[in-house]
């Protein structure tokens, strides 16, 4: 058994990775105003992180990384679940729900001390999660029409 110390570099990489990644994906929910923020995204990578470094200290006899996965993502659902709502019909959360989703993949991946993955995920994350909305945002400036000055105040012509 590889006993886990709080004193090995190694642990204390991946406890500032993992918060990194999460304040990376966090600081954009916060800035958003959603109910997973900076705290909350570096509270799940940083968790995940030490569920799967602690599922490693021990031999194949007690546990492995693989069982402490396979926890992660159901408990993670479970988690992701708590925000979603449905309110009049509406659907709500289900975003936070997936960005909780990947900060566990992004932890899983630190825990195992794929770094380079980490980052390219907590990345690709930042990039759809803004690159989207500029797309979004980009369209439908395209459906009301370029000509407008003012989008804020503009009222579409009655039919």
């Amino acid at each position: 058994m590889d006993t886990v110390s709080f004193t090995t570099p190694d642990l204390w990489q991946k406890i500032v990775v993992s918060i990194v990644c999460g304040a990376i994906v966090g600081l954009d929910r916060q800035l958003r105003g959603k109910p997973a923020g900076i705290r909350t995204s570096c509270l799940i990578c940083l968790g995940t992180t030490i569920f799967v470094v602690l599922g490693s200290s021990y031999g194949p006899e007690k546990g492995d990384q693989l069982r402490v996965l396979s926890q992660v993502v159901t408990g993670i659902g479970f988690l992701g679940a708590g925000v979603i709502m449905s309110k009049e019909g509406l659907v709500t959360g289900v975003t936070s729900a997936s960005v909780i989703w990947v900060l566990a993949t992004i932890g899983s991946s630190v825990g195992m001390g794929y770094y380079g993955m980490a980052m390219a995920t907590t990345l690709a994350t930042l990039a759809v999660l803004v690159g989207v909305e500029w797309l979004e945002e980009s369209f439908q400036k395209l459906r009301i029409g370029s000509h407008h000055k003012n989008m804020d105040s503009y009222e579409p012509p009655e039919e």
